[in-house]
């Protein structure tokens, strides 16, 4: 069972328009001009984070007293949807980086996050979560990769797999199994593809998701202090699940960007193309697309808030973030499709983002746990309920 992830205080609603705002306008005006560029190139926007990162963007969830922003979770979906309509590989950048924050800031204790959190929240230093193997993906209790403790120390060997900010992180979040099961760490490391034990082996070429990196990294006999455990050993499972609700969240605030992007691109594309005489938006067959592709993006934006706010008042929402993953990723792939239907031939070309669109949509099917498993998160989660009422 994921652990509850505790949330800032709200933040005020005025407060909360104002900064999406600020985000939609730096999306306009820095990366929606350069996005396509930079994607095709599956180059690094070094430059685009370094002005997220003045933005206090790493550390939006962060309390203000560790140099955070303070903001609630429905702030942060606020942020990760504009971010997402410009460019979504952005909103990964982020999304590992607070799941790694998020981790310590529920399970760490005092001196962890005053160590931590501070240059976490400046961008200083970049985070990553690290879960997944090569062999262990869905199936996390199939964890292969072994802390042993040595003294004030524990030794690391292993292989982690589809780890995005990987090269570039400081601290990673690592779930490693010891003696009393899988644990929880933090691993700090110097930003690049070779740190003491650690090499990065193999960086994964992507069909979308391209400007970031996501890589395979390995540990061998790396030693890191006992100190860096999170919590108690054995409970690092549970630990990283609750967080990773949080990245369900996300990425269901990033499907809805897409989505909205997409959608926009179509109304926008239909308004101008004529056909027969007429622009297409105004023959019936694209107008039922449009309609429905509207509805969907409406509805996967209301079950993502609905998901924060459970979270954001500490509720369990294990069954609702799985539920608006699964919708919002879903709709994000059949509105990208269909934006590109409506484009026609045009549409197919890369002088458009929206095969870039077709291409990224996909990902937010499979990532944090594939649209399958979030279907028996979903119906275990209600059973579950059914029991305890």
């Amino acid at each position: 069972m994921a652990e509850p992830v505790p949330s800032p205080i709200a933040t005020d609603p005025d407060v909360r328009r104002e900064i999406v705002d600020t985000v939609r306008r730096f999306v306009a005006r820095e990366v929606i001009p350069v996005a396509s560029d930079l994607e095709h190139a599956d180059r690094f926007p070094a430059q685009i984070v370094e002005q997220m990162r003045e933005l206090g963007l790493f550390g939006v969830t962060i309390p203000e007293r560790y140099g955070g922003l303070g903001l609630d979770l429905l702030t942060y979906i606020g942020i990760i949807e504009e971010l997402s309509y410009g460019w979504m590989s952005l909103t990964g950048v982020v999304n590992t980086h607070t799941m790694a924050a998020t981790l310590i800031m529920a399970h760490g204790d005092d001196e962890q996050k005053q160590r931590w959190l501070p240059v976490l929240a400046s961008g200083q230093r970049r985070g990553a979560l690290s879960l997944s193997e090569p062999d262990a993906g869905s199936d996390t209790r199939n964890i292969s990769c072994r802390a042993r403790r040595d003294g004030d120390e524990y030794v690391i060997d292993g292989t982690k797999a589809w780890v995005t900010n990987g090269e570039r992180s400081g601290l990673v979040a690592l779930a490693a199994r010891t003696d009393e099961g899988i644990s929880a760490f933090i691993v700090e490391k110097e930003p690049g593809p070779r740190f003491e034990g650690i090499s990065v082996s193999k960086n994964v070429g992507k069909l979308g998701y391209r400007g970031v990196e996501t890589v395979e990294m390995s540990y061998a006999d790396h030693r890191i202090p006992a100190a860096n455990l999170i919590g108690e050993p054995g409970r690092g499972l549970p630990q990283i699940l609750g967080v990773l609700e949080v990245g369900r969240i996300n990425i269901a605030a990033r499907a809805v960007g897409l989505a909205r992007a997409a959608l926009d691109a179509a109304l926008e594309y239909a308004g101008q193309r004529e056909t027969f005489g007429k622009p297409i938006g105004e023959h019936q067959a694209i107008q039922l697309k449009l309609a429905d592709m509207a509805t969907r993006v409406q509805a996967a934006r209301l079950l993502t808030r609905d998901a924060a706010e459970r979270k954001a008042a500490g509720l369990r929402c294990d069954v609702e973030a799985g539920m608006a993953k699964l919708f919002a990723s879903e709709t994000a792939l059949e509105v990208a499709t269909e934006s590109m239907r409506i484009h026609g031939g045009v549409g197919y070309t890369t002088d458009l983002p929206v095969e870039r669109y077709y291409r990224d949509a996909p990902l937010m099917v499979i990532g944090e746990g594939t649209n399958e498993i979030q279907r028996l998160v979903i119906a275990r989660g209600l059973m579950a309920r059914q029991r305890n009422r």
